[in-house]
């Protein structure tokens, strides 16, 4: 009769997995197992850690906590009434069995969507995963639980608010790029060139910063877990658990000072010196030959009145209060 396999020989078949990309018969060399065992480890770790850590990543309930991290956002970005950055990744996998084109995206490639919403401290407060590739990117997120509970307002947003030095209340919004639609909760940059010190030119400066947050938080999963760097060749239902527990255990190892100095040691995120250069982080340098983790389509859409007139209240704002020396250069 065969042993059965220790808890922490499968922890360890899993997390190799997870941390390399390893294929399921490179591991099953390494570790002398069959690949059916590689398999039923890498399946049963990951649903027994999005059991164990479903606590790490849930929406704010309350408007002082949704406060709390627009505060981080207004103190160490410049953007005030910002809740989060959001941003979504196609995450490739092989053709399903059956699934006709059901999974293809723009590329012509197979894939589900990862969509996720992260604060000013580089954690994931929102996940998303499993969304099929041919879905639009605007259809993508209206599929998501968080724009449902934004429509059926669940989420206990702080009502509208002055900016500082101004009047007229605005709402508490997410910063997105161009691939989302600009609504009242929804800021993405002004499409075009414009002038150098234009509003709208200091508003993307100021925007980008923001939202950059959320493509640093991406690079540096798919730097740590390098099973998101290339195509899966794995069943879509098994990728949304692989790509939801390397949220999780982000989350999870930015939770201690310790676990967080060695998961992202210093230099890791982007960073700007004091002439607002961007200083681009570790990350980035290992970011050759990602075969995954493709950014959604960016499409030019039309945005309503109210929204275009929220954008240009806070863009006015940013020309005209709380400039920093270097943001005549934007």
């Amino acid at each position: 009769m065969r042993k059965c396999i220790p808890v922490q020989e499968r922890f360890a078949i899993a997390l190799r997995f997870l941390a390399t990309g390893d294929s399921y018969t490179s591991l099953s060399y390494l570790f002398k197992v069959s690949i059916q065992t590689v398999s039923s480890c890498v399946t049963d770790v990951c649903k027994a850690l999005i059991k164990e850590l479903s606590q790490e990543i849930k929406l704010p309930r309350t408007s002082s906590d949704w406060l709390r991290i627009e505060k981080g956002f207004r103190r160490t970005w410049n953007f005030p009434h910002c809740l989060g950055a959001i941003d979504g990744k196609h995450v490739l996998i092989q053709s399903p069995i059956h699934s006709g084109s059901e999974f293809i995206n723009y590329h012509k490639t197979f894939s589900v969507v990862l969509m996720a919403l992260v604060d000013a401290d580089y954690n994931f407060i929102f996940v998303d995963c499993g969304c099929q590739g041919r879905i639009s990117d605007g259809g993508v997120y209206r599929n998501t639980n968080l724009y449902k509970q934004i429509c059926r307002k669940e989420l206990g947003f702080p009502p509208p608010d002055c900016l500082p030095l101004k009047v007229t209340p605005l709402p508490y919004i997410f910063v997105a790029d161009s691939a989302f639609a600009l609504t009242e909760n929804m800021m993405k940059p002004y499409a075009g060139t414009h002038n150098k010190g234009s509003k709208e030119r200091v508003f993307n400066y100021r925007l980008s910063r923001a939202r950059r947050i959320v493509e640093n938080v991406f690079g540096i999963m798919s730097a740590v877990f390098r099973v998101l760097r290339k195509p899966m060749l794995l069943q879509p239902d098994i990728v949304t658990d692989i790509v939801m527990t390397c949220a999780l255990l982000h989350n999870f190892l930015r939770r201690s000072k310790r676990s967080r100095l060695i998961y992202t040691p210093p230099g890791s995120f982007d960073t700007e010196n004091d002439d607002g250069e961007i200083q681009p982080g570790s990350w980035r340098d290992d970011q050759n030959g990602v075969a995954s983790l493709l950014p959604l389509q960016n499409r030019p859409r039309r945005a309503p009145l109210s929204a275009k007139n929220i954008r240009d209240q806070l863009a006015e704002y940013f020309i005209t209060n709380g400039a920093v020396a270097w943001q005549n250069n934007y």
